[in-house]
């Protein structure tokens, strides 16, 4: 049914879709209103109104200059009950899916570009080797070959006995004990082919509006330019940026192509430890079964491998149109190569090998070695391209000139290493009772490879290093806000300040600022890693010992730190690791926790799995044509004017909505966002998608764009753009508290309010009311000169 017809004084219908930040927020809070209705959506993101504007574009005379209030709720999105918080166990995966999309912008790059994400796809690979290799480690090396092919240890386990070389049952044989193993890694690789599978079907493949702009060549991945200065003007379909692409938020086919070759890798990782330490035994003692067996299982092994690194190699994102193909061929038959060869190989390991006893450990060293020596050179290489893509295009804000992402490469591979090691090392402890795995001293197995224990004791000192640059961010901090205090009373032109609450808002406003310390803290960090990480490397191939057994001999202090840096670097990342999960649980629970870590995660969870297929799926593919659909489909049914107004994360989800919209219904919106961290964290840290031009882009795509902004805020900031004649875009910062002291019109204390309530600012209502003017007919004013409050909160 067509709107009903405007009265003459009437600017007609207008909108304002209120999307929320970290941590959520219901629709009656957003609203304002115990009664409200879901307009469109399902239980896991929708749209609500309140219950009586159900019907309000029949009747927009009745709202005066008010639009009607909308609200996104996509909460569920990132949280849900407490077993969401085991993604937190794959954080390498999502932080090395981060490093894709950190490079700086280079127009006229694309070969460099390509390598890059390359590079970065080479490395999530490793990661999947990595954590599977960890997994055969703890039950194939750990428990299956030491532990129950030592009478003491399996003595102490009961449910290591049918394995047990001293009950000699028909699993006791080594291959067959391994083979039982081999089913707590495989496992592993299904449950993550399972998760990716079930979020691919509910994210990565839902298709976004139909009918989007196709792209236009001539375009680099990533980048665009900013259109004219005339508010008249807007951007072509031809510059339009990365993120206003068809495909950018429809990863099917990536998605389900890497997950085809990870868990392949996963597979065959499995497959070489069960297999490989059946044809070592073949090829060196007199074995009932043929040598020819082994190499040609690992010669299979290597070529299958191989295939699987061509197809991580081969084919990039699709981005430039909605590309609903799939590699069929690839994601059926892959795995099920690698499958079969794992069979096969259990088969073959559980050949009746009479005279086979496990003894020493597995050869996981030179696994774990040659990952961490192949990861080190891809982040290497990773840097130099990284460099060269910066210097194309140099801009002054980007994290680290450009080495932003291979920093965060290099952390994801650390991490990883970490938890790795640690898990081992913690799993070796527990099952060697009294002893201590790999010191030789009552020890009842060799415990893990020497690597992993170099890699666990580097921990402490890691961690000492960095008390320098925090307790230097912590005297500046002490600094600024000492140096802030004569201007916060300067802004207040209070007669009579307290010094009490002079330096209280002094202080928030200082640490407020410690977000843009983050790149030189990540820089110091990485740098640490990197040395260090390259010290337990050559410390393990120089003396092939723990770090205890190591500085045996050295003085006496020497000998005493290695031994304290090796325990407890065990036991940190062993109760760190719980820490973790109990954290992360709690966070998706609590709204409060959530906030507290919910920007971090939603950073990571806002990228599309664009180099690990089993990192936590990105929400944005939901939520991206969510605000998009709907703001074309409104403004195309009531050619009405319309608001999308976002706070926190949810200004990045609004800016991405606007990006995606045809030219015509951009014509019909504004934008307004207020705590958004769209330049201070997106444009510095992932400058090829949200950078100055990018940004300049939208500005000039979009009908208008108001963003506020406090100094007390630790999370949103300005934005940044060169005016160029056009209307400014940042209002800021605004005054926080509202009023000093108490006033007539505020008898009691305001709150420092940081990062929420930005719609208790009078500038909040002000600065819609102006977008709703400049987007139509003027509004009528208030009779008293004021504009009316907000119609809605989308604080989250």
């Amino acid at each position: 049914m067509p709107p009903a017809a405007q009265p003459p004084h009437s600017p007609g219908a207008a909108l304002e879709l209120l999307v929320h930040g970290v941590g959520g927020a219901t629709p009656q809070e957003m609203l304002g209103d115990p009664r409200t209705t879901r307009v469109t959506g399902d239980a896991t993101a929708a749209i609500y109104r309140r219950t009586e504007d159900l019907a309000a574009e029949h009747d927009p005379a009745r709202h005066g200059d008010e639009p009607v209030a909308e609200a996104y709720c996509w909460a569920n999105l990132t949280s849900g009950n407490g077993s969401r918080a085991l993604w937190l166990l794959l954080l390498p995966f999502m932080v090395v899916n981060l490093a894709h999309w950190m490079r700086p912008g280079a127009p006229g790059r694309s070969r460099a570009v390509r390598l890059y994400g390359l590079l970065v796809r080479l490395l999530a690979l490793s990661l999947t080797v990595l954590l599977t290799a960890a997994a055969c480690e703890v039950a194939l090396d750990l428990a299956a070959w030491q532990c129950a092919g030592e009478p003491r240890c399996s003595g102490q386990r009961s449910w290591l006995g049918f394995l047990s070389t001293e009950q000699g049952g028909w699993w006791s044989q080594p291959g067959r004990r391994l083979v039982v193993a081999a089913l707590v890694p495989t496992t592993l690789v299904t449950l993550l082919w399972y998760l990716s599978n079930r979020t691919w079907s509910a994210y990565e493949s839902q298709r976004p509006l139909a009918g989007a702009e196709p792209e236009q060549p001539g375009t680099e991945t990533g980048e665009a330019q900013a259109g004219p200065a005339s508010s008249d003007v807007f951007v072509p379909p031809a510059s339009r940026p990365a993120l206003g692409r068809p495909g950018f938020w429809y990863g099917r086919r990536l998605v389900a192509r890497l997950r085809a070759a990870h868990t392949a890798a996963g597979l065959l990782t499995v497959t070489a430890a069960v297999g490989g330490a059946a044809a070592r035994h073949d090829r060196a003692a007199d074995s009932p079964v043929p040598a020819v067996l082994g190499a040609l299982l690992e010669a299979t092994v290597v070529l299958c491998g191989l295939f699987v690194v061509l197809v991580v190699c081969r084919r990039g994102r699709s981005e430039r149109r909605l590309d609903n193909s799939l590699d069929r061929a690839v994601i059926t038959y892959l795995p099920g190569a690698a499958v079969v060869l794992l069979l096969l190989s259990a088969v073959y390991a559980a050949w009746s090998r009479p005279g086979w006893v496990s003894e020493g450990a597995l050869p996981g060293e030179t696994t774990f070695r040659l990952l961490t020596i192949g990861q080190g050179a891809l982040v290497t290489a990773l840097a130099a391209v990284a460099l060269i893509l910066y210097a194309r295009n140099p801009e002054p804000r980007t994290t680290l000139y450009g080495l932003g992402g291979p920093a965060v490469a290099l952390l994801a591979c650390a991490l990883g290493g970490v938890m790795t090691g640690g898990v081992a090392q913690r799993v070796a402890d527990w099952l060697d009772g009294s002893g201590t795995p790999g010191m030789g001293r009552g020890s009842l197995i060799e415990g893990p490879p020497v690597l992993l224990s170099w890699q666990a004791s580097v921990i402490p000192v890691l961690l000492l290093l960095l008390l320098v640059p925090v307790l230097t961010l912590v005297v500046r901090t002490a600094r600024r806000a000492r140096r802030l205090g004569p201007a916060v009373e300067a802004e207040y032109a209070e007669k009579e300040p307290d010094p009490a609450r002079t330096r209280r808002i002094a202080m928030i406003r200082a640490t407020a600022a410690l977000t843009d310390s983050a790149p030189r803290l990540l820089g110091a960090l990485s740098g640490a890693t990197l040395l260090l990480g390259a010290g337990a490397v050559a410390g393990s191939m120089a003396t092939t010992q723990v770090p205890g057994l190591a500085m045996d001999g050295a003085a006496p202090a020497v000998e005493s730190l290695a031994e304290a840096a090796q325990s407890t670097g065990s036991w940190m990342v062993g109760v760190g690791f719980i820490l973790f999960v109990t954290w992360g649980r709690r966070a998706y629970r609590d709204v409060s926790a959530r906030r507290t870590i919910g920007i971090l995660w939603d950073v990571g969870t806002f990228w599309p799995r664009a180099a690990h297929p089993f990192a936590p799926p990105c929400y944005a593919e939901r939520a991206v044509p969510d605000l998009s659909s709907r703001m074309a489909a409104w403004t195309g049914r009531t050619r009405g004017r319309l608001v999308i107004s976002g706070h926190s994360q949810g200004s990045v989800l609004a800016a991405a909505a606007v990006w995606q919209l045809p030219a015509a219904a951009r014509h019909q919106v504004a934008l307004l966002t207020y705590g958004s961290p769209i330049e201070r964290l997106y444009g510095r840290w992932f400058p090829a998608y949200f950078g100055t031009v990018p940004l300049a882009g939208l500005h000039h795509s979009v009908h208008c764009w108001r963003n506020l902004w406090r100094a007390t805020d630790p999370i949103g900031g300005p934005v940044r753009i060169e005016e160029g004649g056009r209307h400014e875009v940042d209002r800021g910062p605004l005054k926080d508290p509202l009023v000093y002291g108490r006033t007539t019109e505020f008898p009691l204390p305001e709150p420092i309010l940081g990062h929420s309530d930005y719609q208790a600012d009078p500038a909040f209502a002000q600065e819609r009311a102006v977008l709703l003017e400049r987007l139509g007919p003027v509004l009528p004013h208030q009779a008293d000169g004021e504009v009316q409050g907000s119609s809605g909160r989308s604080s989250g």
